[in-house]
Order: C-alpha cells, then sequence, then structure tokens
C-alpha cells in the first residue's frame, strides 16, 4: 500500500515533520533536497529548486490581528534586508526575496515576536480567518477571536498534525451578520446562524477556490466549535485520502464517501449528536473606507496597493494606529483595518483603488504566469470601485485570487492564439458568493491583455443598464439564466457592433432556440451566424479570433519582473 501513496506522503513515513524540525539549526539551505523543500513548508519557508537561491517565508496571523509593534518589527526585518512584502488572501504576511544565508536568521527573528510561521504553507491546517471587523462593527453578534485562538493554539506545534494532514485545511469563521467578504471558499467555514432563538454557527464544508462549501446541516453552539473543529481535523487525519495529490482536498473526499460519509467520520471523533442547522444569518453589505463600530468610534480601511506594502508604510500604519490608540487587523480581501478611530478620518492615503480587489502574489510566486498586481492597469478601476464589484485575479489555475468566487474573476494565461501576444486572462462572471450559491462561469476562456478592459467595461455598462442594486444581485437575476456560450456570444456581438444590449432578467435558463432568437434581435447582420449550428461555441471562437486577433506588440504591455529577483 505504501507504494500507492503520493510522494509527500511517502516522505512524511520516512520521517515527521516534526522530528525533522530537531535538526532545523544544522539545515544546508544551500543544497535542499526534494524533501527538504517538503518539510521547510510545514514551518513557513517556502523554496524551489529552479530559483535555490530565493527563499519565501509566510507568517500566520490569526484572526487578521497584529500590534503596532509586532509589525513595525517585521518592516524593521523587511528593511534590513530589502525584502519584498505582501499581504495574503488569508490574512497573513508573505517575505519574498529572502538570499539563502538569512533564511535561517529571519526566520528566527520572525519567530520570536510573537506570531508564527508554523504550518503556515504545506500539509496543514493554515491561518484562521474572520472578518476583519470581528466583534466591534455594527453587523457583529458574536465575537470569535477567543475561538479562532484556541483552535490556533490547539494545532500550531501539535506533533501529531504538524504537517500530517493529508492536504491543506482553510478554516473561516465569522461571528457577524455581513461581513466584508465571503468566507464560502474554505474547507470549513463556521457561519452565523440562529436556532431556537440562539445564535451560533452552521457548518459548512468542502469548499475551495475552485467550489463553494456546502451544508453539513450542523448546528454548533459558540462554546462546541472548538470541539467539533478538533473532532473535524482528526477526522481528516485518520480518513483523508493519501494518494492522487489531485484527489486530497476535503472536498474530494465529500465527493467521495457524500456529505453523510464525512458527517458520520467527525461524529465518531465528536462523541456527541449533532443538532441540525439553524437559520443561516447573513446579508449583504457594501463597506466603504469607513465603517462606524458599536461603540460609535469608527474603522478605517487602508487599501493596499493590490496587497503590495513597503517598510515605510507599515512605519506609518504602525505610528497612526499607536498614536491614535488603534487596533491593526488585516482582511482577506488584502486590506489593513485600524480600528477605534475617534472620528471618520485619517491621515494615511491609500495607495490603490483596491478595497475590492483581491489580488494573488502575481510574479512574486513561481506558478504565476503574470505580474497581476501590475496588470490591474488593464482594468476600469474607477468604474469597479464605483459600484463596489468584487474582482478577484489569479496568476494560474490554482486560484489564490479567489476568482470564482467573485463578481468578476480573472486567470493570467499565456497563449498564441491571437497572434503576437503572450498574455491574457481568462474571465469569469457572476459567483453568488455572498451567500455561497454558487461560484462563477466562464466568460472566456482567454481574453489578451490589450482587449481585458474593453470586456471588463462592457460588463460593467450592461450591469449599469440593468438598473440592480449590485453586481451580484444582477448575476442572480439575470446572467446566470442565460448559457455560458450565448454570454460570451452577445459580449462578442456587443463589441464588434460597439453596442451596450442589456439582458433582460429571467426564471430560468432558456432554450437554445430561444436564446438564438435574442441574438437574432439585435444582431442577425453579423457574420457569426454562419458558424451557428447546433451550439454557439463555433461562432464564439470565430468572433473571438476575428475580434482580438493581434499584429505586432501589445502596446500596453508591461515587461514581467524577472524571476530571478524578487526585489
Amino acid at each position: 500500500m505504501e507504494n500507492k501513496l503520493n510522494k509527500r506522503e511517502r516522505y512524511k513515513a520516512k520521517l515527521k515533520p516534526i522530528d525533522y524540525y530537531k535538526d532545523f539549526e544544522n539545515i544546508d539551505f544551500e543544497s535542499l533536497t526534494e524533501g527538504d523543500r517538503y518539510y521547510l513548508q510545514d514551518f513557513g519557508i517556502f523554496n524551489v529548486e529552479f530559483l535555490e537561491d530565493e527563499f519565501t517565508i509566510r507568517i500566520r496571523i490569526p484572526g487578521g490581528r497584529i500590534s503596532a509593534e509586532q509589525f513595525q518589527a517585521i518592516a524593521d526585518i523587511v528593511s534590513e534586508y530589502n525584502l519584498t512584502i505582501i499581504l495574503t488572501a488569508r490574512a497573513g504576511i508573505q517575505l519574498h526575496g529572502i538570499e539563502v544565508d538569512d533564511i535561517l536568521e529571519i526566520h528566527k527573528r520572525i519567530n520570536s515576536l510573537g506570531v508564527s510561521t508554523w504550518q503556515s504553507f504545506g500539509d496543514n491546517v493554515r491561518n484562521i480567518v474572520t472578518d476583519a471587523y470581528d466583534g466591534c462593527g455594527k453587523y457583529a453578534q458574536i465575537e470569535v477571536y477567543p475561538i479562532v485562538m484556541e483552535m490556533h493554539d490547539y494545532i500550531i506545534k501539535n506533533p501529531r498534525y504538524v504537517g500530517m494532514l493529508p492536504r491543506r485545511v482553510s478554516i473561516g469563521i465569522s461571528g457577524n451578520r455581513a461581513n466584508v467578504t465571503s468566507f464560502f471558499a474554505n474547507d470549513i467555514y463556521f457561519a452565523l446562524a440562529k436556532k431556537d432563538g440562539i445564535f451560533g454557527f452552521n457548518v459548512y464544508l468542502g469548499g475551495k477556490n475552485t467550489e463553494v462549501a456546502q451544508s453539513a446541516n450542523i448546528f454548533l453552539a459558540t462554546d462546541e466549535v472548538f470541539d467539533f473543529f478538533k473532532a473535524f481535523v482528526e477526522a481528516f487525519y485518520l480518513h483523508g485520502s493519501r494518494f492522487s495529490r489531485a484527489k486530497t482536498r476535503i472536498f474530494h473526499m465529500i465527493e467521495d464517501i457524500g456529505m453523510d460519509g464525512m458527517r458520520a467520520h467527525i461524529k465518531t471523533e465528536y462523541k456527541k449528536d449533532f443538532e441540525d442547522a439553524g437559520e443561516l444569518v447573513l446579508e449583504r453589505a457594501e463597506f466603504s473606507e469607513f465603517h462606524e463600530l458599536k461603540d460609535k468610534s469608527f474603522g478605517f480601511c487602508y487599501q493596499t496597493d493590490f496587497s503590495r506594502l513597503t517598510a515605510s508604510e507599515i512605519k506609518d500604519i504602525a505610528s497612526f494606529a499607536t498614536k491614535n490608540k488603534a487596533e491593526i487587523r488585516f482582511g482577506i480581501d488584502q486590506n489593513i483595518y485600524i480600528l477605534g478611530l475617534s472620528e471618520a478620518s485619517s491621515t494615511l492615503k491609500s495607495p490603490a483603488i483596491s478595497n475590492t480587489i483581491v489580488a494573488c502574489a502575481g510574479n512574486l510566486c513561481p506558478y504565476a504566469v503574470w505580474s497581476i498586481k501590475d496588470e490591474t492597469s488593464y482594468l476600469p478601476l474607477d468604474k469597479i470601485n464605483e459600484h463596489l464589484i468584487q474582482v478577484g485575479f489569479s496568476g494560474c489555475a490554482k486560484g489564490c485570487g479567489r476568482h470564482r468566487h467573485t463578481d468578476i474573476g480573472l486567470i493570467g494565461l499565456k497563449t498564441n492564439n491571437f497572434g503576437d501576444t503572450d498574455g491574457g486572462a481568462r474571465i469569469f462572471l457572476g459567483a453568488e458568493h455572498s451567500s455561497g450559491a454558487s461560484v462563477g462561469r466562464q466568460l472566456f476562456s482567454m481574453v489578451p491583455f490589450v482587449h481585458l478592459e474593453s470586456v471588463v467595461s462592457l460588463a460593467i455598462k450592461l450591469f449599469e443598464l440593468s438598473g440592480y442594486k449590485n453586481f451580484e444581485e444582477y448575476a442572480s437575476k439575470v446572467l446566470n439564466n442565460y448559457s455560458e456560450e450565448f454570454l460570451s456570444l452577445w459580449f462578442l456581438a456587443n463589441l464588434e457592433t460597439g453596442n451596450s444590449f442589456e439582458l433582460s432578467a429571467r426564471d430560468e435558463i432558456g432554450s437554445f432556440e430561444c436564446e438564438k432568437e435574442l441574438l437574432k434581435k439585435e444582431f442577425s447582420e453579423l457574420d457569426f451566424w454562419e458558424h451557428v449550428d447546433e451550439n454557439f461555441h463555433n461562432a464564439v471562437s470565430y468572433l473571438s479570433k476575428k475580434l482580438w486577433t493581434i499584429e505586432g506588440e501589445d502596446p500596453h504591455y508591461k515587461p514581467k519582473i524577472e524571476r530571478t529577483s524578487f526585489r
């Protein structure tokens, strides 16, 4: 059986990560093996063979809460070693560009600050997240930070679990009636609910960057969450698949044994009967730069440069928070929240319009094929901000930008399908993300960068014409009741003619013939019709190549940062 285990499991069988750590001081970082790289991830260090002298450290910030002193100390390290720093989409910190001679010293200094790098990569319970306004915002019902810390303390250096789970586990919990960002992309989400007049949590399982977590039909009182968490982790440890890495997430376990099977495994460890789910207490709300808190003070959202920070920015933020006796928190939207201000004003100026945009690490990560943060110049940022449209950017199909859990999602791609261009994006539209009803659907498999702004601008224009109050409602009532290929062709036909013909609301997806009649009503004169047969697939391919084939270099394209230098 052991030879069927995936490669990482075979390493774990030979040496547990916690035992590997016993010789941490003597690791030769200049001569790492494949096994070393796997083990190091369990302690927050990432490195790949083809960039053997460049390291990344990820720092856990449970619940997104960090002191001004800790933040400033991290900035001092960034400045001293000339590092690049970004916020992650799990309310943590990543330090990039660490040289091989410095990795051990920086790792020690970070872990001496009262924060931890442990289990921030690898097959572990990753940083546990909640809403930035947990316990203090006007929508706050139950403060969950004490539960977050209880879970964090239990898992962080537990010899049984450090690096030993079948795959990573992402956990979200919120006691808020409305959240800045959705948590349905987590493997497990404890969502505010009410049963028999008591507030607690409904359990959702099996989310990931491309799937929404589904109801497990379980309601937990506040004091039951920690015991359930322990039972869940143990059940996954004992019964999760350790074979093909492509099938080892909680999602795949549920796919294999069903939600009832998953509940049964957890119940064996929980040792109590489950209560059926209560009523989900979750509404959609829009959050502005300043948010009035329950105690009548204010929270300020500092919008980062698409998750990028500089040491001087951090110094200013820490100084401002200290001066105003305010608290610093990170959101999973990659922004910084400063809470407890006496008035709705701040001397800090956000460097970008990014409060509804989540972007992965881009070309700071070896898996990404575009720089993400620079390519935001291809998008109508003012319109995105005006309508508070949720946007997710991912540099590859791993989906760290949660592109399928947003109103508009993009994955960076490389292709020569449209002539002399090597960069573009796959576009997704219409996730019903606030309620976890659905992920976004694919609009186009590839749009060259030079045409990206016109496509996204058309999506926003059609939304504006619809009259709906937010993009998510528009998606639910309009976009998601048409087939994907019809929407693709409708967009392309509008782009070719320079029109913006809106689509009407529908109760369900209509027939192919019905959709064909809608296209004929507005676009009967276009030449794509000769490519329409029993579906719209060939017509979409024809018209996209006709409109988007590029001759010569993309005039708007910005060269990517060389992968051999992350600074």
